[in-house]
């Protein structure tokens, strides 16, 4: 662990071992700003307009991972988050907190990196800090870096007769378009891509039982696994993945249940992430051959 500048952020903490590094701010945030190969490309968008910024009443996309709470609302949601960042190591883990006063609640990302491997654990947590219980869900949020591609699995094909049972929960927002030739919609595998040249704005929902989503960026590959809880109650028509873009960015969002808090207790979500060197290729079976042995090497949360 060491505190670097990143972008005009001079307290930013990059953690790192021999083969990848992540960087938090602690200026504003918390904010996973980097996350690569170490001198490789950065998998995560970054603003250059917003680089080394701070102060301001408004929300900014600085881009990153951030941690939200969802259904998402104005101005709940959007509470800004761009003043300095309470922050801890324990010299295992980076803890990174960021209180909301208006919203009663207070953020935790606490972030593990392993020492031989190109995998990150984070704990997203979300406090309640008010008087009262409180509802929501805890709304982990990738911004990815452009002109990439986004896989999300699809529950596993079965012929008709199969089953009579329906098994696949999408959601659409009132601005999608089917035809966009963004997406790909496969038998195994709905893919969207990053790219900057398209203005039209898309975002999918869906109910993910597998419980991975990745985006591939060039030849590297960022894989996240979290958790899928059968029972649970989750916001948004019921969506525990969602995928937002636009000419800038993507967005892999993961969600954990829409949950009661009460005061003083917290709800938390989990997330590992996973980085590899693959070509990998647009089909079902490409994708099983490159992304699936990825899958593996992460535990289901």
């Amino acid at each position: 662990m060491e505190v670097v500048d990143f972008g005009g952020w001079p307290n930013s903490i990059r953690l790192s071992n021999a083969e990848v590094e992540l960087v938090a701010t602690t200026d504003v945030g918390p904010r996973i700003i980097r996350f690569g190969f170490v001198g490789g490309q950065n998998m995560f968008h970054n603003d250059p307009e917003t680089l080394g910024k701070t102060g301001g009443d408004g929300w900014v996309n600085y881009g990153g991972h951030r941690l939200w709470h969802a259904p998402e609302l104005e101005p709940r949601t959007y509470a800004p988050d761009n003043g300095p960042v309470e922050h801890s190591w324990d010299g295992k883990s980076l803890t990174l907190r960021n209180a909301e006063p208006a919203n009663g609640v207070e953020k935790e990302m606490r972030v593990t990196l392993a020492s031989d491997s190109p995998r990150v654990d984070i704990v997203h947590r979300i406090y309640n800090k008010g008087p009262w219980p409180i509802e929501l869900a805890p709304w982990a949020i990738s911004v990815m870096g452009q002109g990439g591609r986004a896989i999300f699995p699809q529950e596993d094909f079965k012929a008709h007769g199969e089953t009579l049972l329906p098994a696949r929960r999408m959601v659409l927002w009132p601005y999608d378009d089917m035809a966009d030739p963004r997406y790909t919609w496969g038998r195994k595998y709905i893919q969207l891509r990053q790219d900057p040249a398209s203005h039209a704005t898309q975002k999918i929902g869906m109910l993910n039982t597998k419980g991975w989503a990745a985006y591939v960026l060039g030849t590297d590959v960022f894989l996240k696994r979290y958790p899928y809880e059968p029972d649970a109650n989750y916001t948004d028509l019921g969506c525990n993945t969602e995928s937002y873009t636009d000419t800038n960015i993507l967005e892999v969002e993961t969600l954990g249940p829409l949950t009661r808090i009460e005061p003083g207790a917290y709800v938390e979500h989990l997330e590992s992430w996973l980085l590899a060197h693959t070509d990998c290729g647009t089909s079902d079976a490409e994708i099983d051959a490159k992304i699936l042995p990825l899958v593996a090497r992460l535990p289901k949360l």
